[in-house]
């Protein structure tokens, strides 16, 4: 049915004005000021903002790690992300070695078919690069439109690969119009530093943060910078945790080497003493990069601010406490990594960035929607309101106060990293082309109307 959103405040990375929206067929037809009715459904939007629906780039849904598969899925993972104003998910397909990379395509459509609310695209891990493989990923480009590969730095014996597989992803992606993603740490440093600790009887959840520490971040980001330049490609550095890893990618840019840079809402408000909690709730926040001591969160936001980090990924990897966190009593290297973060990213970063202002408004829709889709090639479909683009679409109070809870969340998982923290600015309905998946914040969505999307080569002009 047609629809028109009228007294509404239309904000994109560049612009923000009073107009209406028509939508039809899933797509924005007209935009301006009293647009003909037309028999459309009229959505009031007064006092709110029209967002583009938010782009993450990063998240980890019904993924196998560390003896057990986390807990949301597509369904519940992608409902708590509309909840939060996110109309687009990336997501990641792990890799088998000597396997091939059809194999894990496959298995990830059919963890998401039939399950999704919003919709969705694929990365694609790359853990070894030999000839079939390089035979494979100009088809997986072109038929599956999968055009980011990541590469692990870190997590020795399990995701980590060698620089001979970084450099040469890096030669291909040039080659066929792909983004290298990296996952930057010093994984046989880390797994020397860990080793260490055990044998010193050091297994509380805070020597998973002092076993990671900053300089391995940074060493690994510099590093991916150098082979990038070497090989005349494009870098995109994931979740970037510290001061020292964002200013090597500042360096890199200064040069004019083609990386970039994406931070999570984590890094930007929680800080290491959270990992010393009594009574092993440290556990629940352990993923990595770690949390870092609480000075590098302004140089995060400097990074922000100015653009030398260009994105806000949620690196949603949720695994329940009780009975998951909890496998790591005794080892903190058996605690299950990763956080839930899908549905607090939004308003979090709306929150204490543009209400404190850190950032501009403006800058908040091009951090948490356009710059993604610009770089991950879905660019003008998403990441902007315009004439043709889908009519992916948040309208958005930026006075609405709440309390983060888990009691109150929609993620499928039994705590909230944010738990108590008051939050400025949230999503009252969310379309997904043209359609209410959230509707004066209550689910009216489907699973299986989310749908995959293929997306197009990374063209560094339009980055």
């Amino acid at each position: 049915m047609k629809k028109l959103i009228i007294n509404g405040t239309i904000v994109t990375a560049a612009d923000t004005y009073q107009a209406d929206v028509s939508i039809e067929n899933g797509v924005i037809t007209a935009i301006g000021r009293q647009l003909p009715v037309d028999g459309a459904q009229v959505i009031d939007a007064k006092g709110c903002y029209l967002l583009p629906g938010g782009i993450d780039p990063h998240t980890h849904l019904d993924m196998p790690f560390g003896g057990t598969v986390t807990d949301d899925d597509f369904r519940t993972g992608t409902i708590a992300a509309a909840f939060g104003g996110t109309t687009t998910i990336i997501d990641f397909c792990l890799t088998n070695k000597g396997e091939p990379l059809q194999n894990a395509i496959q298995t990830w459509h059919a963890k998401s078919e039939g399950k999704a609310v919003i919709d969705y695209g694929f990365h694609l891990m790359i853990g070894e690069i030999n000839d079939s493989v390089l035979e494979e990923l100009p088809e997986v480009i072109e038929n599956e439109g999968i055009t980011s590969f990541k590469v692990f730095m870190a997590y020795k014996n399990v995701f980590q690969a060698e620089d001979a597989v970084l450099f040469r992803t890096l030669k291909t992606a040039k080659e066929q119009g792909a983004l290298v993603m990296v996952h930057a740490e010093n994984g046989d440093v880390i797994d020397l530093l860990v080793q260490e600790a055990l044998q010193n009887g050091n297994t509380d959840p805070i020597y998973h943060a002092l076993t990671r520490p900053p300089e391995a971040e940074a060493e690994a980001t510099g590093r991916a910078a150098l082979l990038t330049a070497l090989a005349d490609s494009q870098l995109y550095v994931v979740h970037v945790s510290c001061a020292d890893a964002a200013a090597k990618i500042a360096e890199a840019r200064q040069k004019g080497y083609r990386v970039w840079g994406e931070t999570c809402p984590q890094y930007l408000v929680l800080d290491q003493t959270y990992l010393e909690k009594p009574d092993f709730e440290g556990a629940k926040y352990v993923w990595s990069p770690p949390l870092r001591e609480k000075w590098n969160q302004q140089e995060l936001w400097n990074a922000l601010k100015s653009g030398q980090l260009q994105t806000l990924g949620s690196d949603h990897c949720a695994f329940n406490f009780v009975g998951k966190k909890e496998l790591g009593r005794g080892d903190f290297s058996k605690i299950p990594n990763g956080g839930p973060i899908i549905e607090d990213r939004l308003p979090i970063l709306f929150s204490e960035g543009v209400k404190k202002g850190r950032i501009t408004l403006n800058q908040f829709v091009d951090i948490v929607s356009t710059r993604s889709a610009k770089l991950f090639g879905l660019f003008p479909q998403k990441g902007t309101i315009a004439i043709g683009s889908d009519a992916d679409i948040v309208i958005f109070d930026p006075n609405q106060e709440r309390t983060i809870s888990a009691k109150t969340h929609h993620m499928n998982v039994d705590y909230n990293p944010f738990e108590g923290m008051r939050v400025t600015g949230a999503p009252v309905s969310v379309l997904s082309r043209g359609e209410f998946v959230i509707r004066e914040q209550q689910f009216v969505g489907t699973p299986g109307n989310g749908q995959y999307l293929k997306r197009k080569r990374y063209n560094h002009e339009n980055a």
